[in-house]
């Protein structure tokens, strides 16, 4: 088993002895069974010989990762869920309410490379633990926040970026050291199922816990005490595995809860964007990983060519919704259910790419820049665009009901058409997507190397296949 856990905090993880012994029958190495070109699927024996961790340990803590990133987005959007009552409270604006997402997402993302950084090269499960600590106690600190102090409930959103920064560019490489091939698929599938599903229940946990409590200060006091728990379930479950070894062959009354039968019919009635939300996020990662998995038998690039295909059918629906969302709310729904479910379809797959071709000892800074530059492309601004867009419409209008609604319907179509261009993006990816994945896999396996500023090897054959030696040599 993996000596990870005695290693001190921020002390260099799994380096040297946590790997295979070179030698085990079946198992890729220099006194093992030769070297395939293709990356060896091992059994669950054979990754319980590499890891040190039983199938049912590393299920148990997928679940914990996979809990953990569900209250990750439930308390991002858990805001979303009292957001005019954070305006109300605070006296501000569209343009100002967006800020408070565009602040954290900016603050996320420019964290992200650090945590990537330190992720890549430190023990990863006390790095998580810190960050999700600091991160539930500054979203405690965030719901005490004075009316006359909005600055400062943007300093805590930006805050808790450090937490979410900590997890979000980690959890999945423990992933990928865990399991190889459908199997980590399958794991990252549930893993991501946590962004739609959480998104959902942040939306309603926010509003619900405002209306029982009667006060929106409580929907952000939720989501900390879980957070306790997470940190308990992340020291005690988790173990780190080693880096890719598995390819070398995670002061108000108490609220009294009502029957779980009675949330059910107060959600169906009052929050019904929220299980839209879950219900289609569910359904589209299970949907765009099985539809994957089934093309990859004949395409190779099917990756891509899906989460295309998801993003480019999702945006006529989406801009759908919203130019029926006047004269039938019966059609917005529908035309939200078929749009997000598309839109989910890739968000398990993207992950997966990422995994697949990168090498292991780089997969936490390159989880972090594609945070950062998926960031900077998308949310990071979004919010405070919308709402800023929104203003400056209104301003020519009379103000009405009418008005503040059709301002926010207009700026919100521009997402649209952002997502027809990401769908575009993927066609491109399509294109690179076997190369890029062929040289990560030599690579682990040995079979390719990268020349430093200082190398003097030349690469020539031998026996079918290439090997490195000097100059030198070959001169002689």
């Amino acid at each position: 088993m993996s000596g990870s856990d005695s290693t001190p905090f921020l002390s260099q993880a799994d380096d040297t002895d946590d790997g295979p012994a070179p030698g085990i029958p079946g198992l890729p190495g220099p006194m093992g069974n030769p070297k395939s070109e293709d990356p060896e699927v091992l059994d669950r024996e054979g990754l319980q010989r590499i890891t040190g961790l039983s199938s049912g340990r590393s299920a148990l803590i997928v679940a914990v990762l996979c809990y953990i990133n569900l209250l990750n987005y439930m308390d991002r959007f858990t805001v979303a869920g009292v957001l005019p009552d954070i305006e109300q409270f605070f006296d501000i604006g569209d343009g100002s309410s967006g800020l408070i997402q565009t602040v954290f997402i900016s603050s996320y993302m420019v964290l992200a490379p650090v945590f990537g950084y330190l992720g890549d090269r430190y023990n990863r499960k006390y790095l998580m633990c810190g960050g999700i600590a600091f991160w539930s106690l500054v979203t405690l600190g965030s719901s005490f926040i004075p009316k006359e102090r909005f600055w400062l409930l943007l300093l805590t959103r930006g805050l808790v970026g450090v937490g979410e920064a900590s997890y979000s560019t980690i959890a999945p490489t423990l992933i990928a050291d865990l399991f190889v091939a459908d199997q980590r698929s399958r794991m990252l599938s549930v893993f991501y199922f946590a962004i739609p599903v959480g998104s959902g229940l942040g939306y309603i946990a926010g509003s619900k816990v405002k209306d029982v409590a009667g006060d929106w200060h409580w929907a952000l006091r939720v989501t900390p005490g879980l957070g306790v728990l997470a940190v308990v379930l992340l020291f005690l479950v988790v173990r780190e595995p080693p880096r890719g070894a598995v390819e070398r062959h995670s002061d108000s009354p108490p609220l009294n809860p009502t029957s779980w039968w009675a949330d059910l019919r107060a959600l169906a009635r009052n929050l019904i964007f929220g299980l839209i939300t879950c219900l289609t996020g569910v359904l589209g990662v299970g949907l765009g990983v099985e539809i994957s998995r089934r093309l990859r038998r004949s395409n190779p690039r099917a990756d891509p060519l899906v989460c295309a295909a998801g993003l480019l059918g999702s945006a006529p629906f989406l801009f759908l919704s919203l130019a029926s969302a006047r004269g039938s709310i019966v059609a917005t729904y529908i035309f939200i259910f078929i749009g997000e479910t598309l839109l989910s379809m890739n968000w398990a797959i993207v992950a997966d790419i990422l995994l697949y071709v990168v090498i292991p000892t780089r997969r936490s800074t390159a989880e972090a820049f594609q945070i950062v530059l998926s960031h900077l492309l998308g949310d990071a601004g979004s919010p405070y665009l919308i709402g800023l867009i929104s203003d400056r419409l209104r301003r020519g209008w009379p103000p009405s009901f009418l008005s503040e609604f059709r301002a926010l319907q207009f700026s919100l179509m521009l997402c649209a058409f952002v997502g027809a261009l990401g769908g575009a993006a993927f066609l491109g990816t399509a294109v690179f997507i076997e190369g890029d994945r062929r040289r990560a896999q030599l690579h682990v396996q040995g079979l390719l190397f990268e020349a430093g500023p200082a190398d003097d090897r030349i690469v020539v054959p031998q026996r079918g296949r290439s090997t490195r030696v000097p100059v030198s040599s070959v001169l002689i």
